[in-house]
Order: structure tokens, then sequence, then C-alpha cells
């Protein structure tokens, strides 16, 4: 039986890149991540933290409120935003958001899950692990839990890249005229 148990937390490794997801059925459904990013805890938490810091990898605009009941919020091409509101955070440790959900799950966007962000200082580099809970029954909560195991990796694959490439060039990345 635990050999089952292990195997329904079957680890997903993203061959693209070097994010672990792990697709936790149950008792408590839950996606989790974690990645290495070659970076200090402190500039980890700078580029999640800070409006600045998540527009050198997310998206530009992005809009960090650094404070209970703050704003996380990404600003896409078209008009669509990704993020959430800050529930809470301790300082270069952890930040958990009330998530939303992108616009083809209406549902899900509206009920929202959790999102925690820990950051582990692991010599000169940090583990970034996310664990995102709150999953409900239905066909749309299935359809955004799997979307979500491979967004939330393109994600944190990103912030990898804006370690190991330098900050993102918007114009170039998305096509973009240049100003």
């Amino acid at each position: 039986m635990k050999t089952l148990c292990l195997l329904a937390l079957a680890t997903v490794a993203c061959a693209q890149n070097s994010v672990e997801v792990v697709k936790q059925p149950a008792p408590d459904k839950a996606l989790i991540f974690q990645i290495t990013i070659p970076a200090s805890r402190a500039a980890v938490w700078r580029a999640f933290t800070t409006s600045d810091g998540l527009s050198t990898w997310l998206t530009p605009g992005a809009v960090v409120e650094l404070r209970n009941g703050g704003e996380w919020t990404a600003h896409f091409p078209g008009g669509k935003t990704g993020g959430g509101t800050i529930l809470s955070f301790v300082p270069q440790e952890e930040l958990t958001l009330s998530a939303l959900a992108p616009e083809q799950f209406p549902t899900v966007r509206q009920q929202r899950t959790t999102a925690k962000f820990q950051f582990i200082a692991n010599g000169d580099a940090t583990i970034v692990r996310l664990v995102q809970t709150g999953w409900r029954g239905g066909e749309e909560w299935d359809k955004a839990y799997d979307y979500l195991a491979r967004g939330n990796a393109q994600l944190l694959e990103m912030l990898r890249r804006r370690f190991t490439s330098g900050p993102i060039d918007w114009a170039k990345e998305w096509d973009l005229p240049r100003k």
C-alpha cells in the first residue's frame, strides 16, 4: 500500500527545465514545485516581492504591494492578469497568495487557491518551493490543476532564467516594438 501511495505522488520531471513538479492527489490535493535558483535568497526575494524585481522575469509593469492584503499582479499583453492577493509573508522566507487562476477557469479564478512560496538558502543558491492548495472537485478544477501544473513550472523556470541570463528583454521576448 505504501508503494501505491508513493506512486500516486509521482514526480513529473519537466524535460525542458529544472523544475520538480509533484501532483499530490490525496489526502489534500496539491501541486508542489521546487527549483534551485543560482542567486542569494535576498536577491530572489527582491525579484519576487518588488514591482521592479517581478518585472525583470514575469512581465513588464508587474505590481507588488508587499503587505497583507496587497497586490501581487502580473499584467500580460492583451489585458490578461495573473497573480493574486498577498495573504501573508515572512521577509526572505515565505510569501503566501490567494492565487488567481487564468481567465479560462472563471470558477477557479473567483474562488481561488492558495499559493505558498518558500525561499530556502542553499549555499550561494536559493531553493524556491511552491505549494498550491485549496483545490476543489469538478471538471473545471481538474483542468485548472493540470494547466497550472505546467504553467507554474514555466513561471519558476522564468525566474531561474532571469538569474542565469539576466533580466528578460520584454520587447525581444514578446516581439514588441522598441520604445
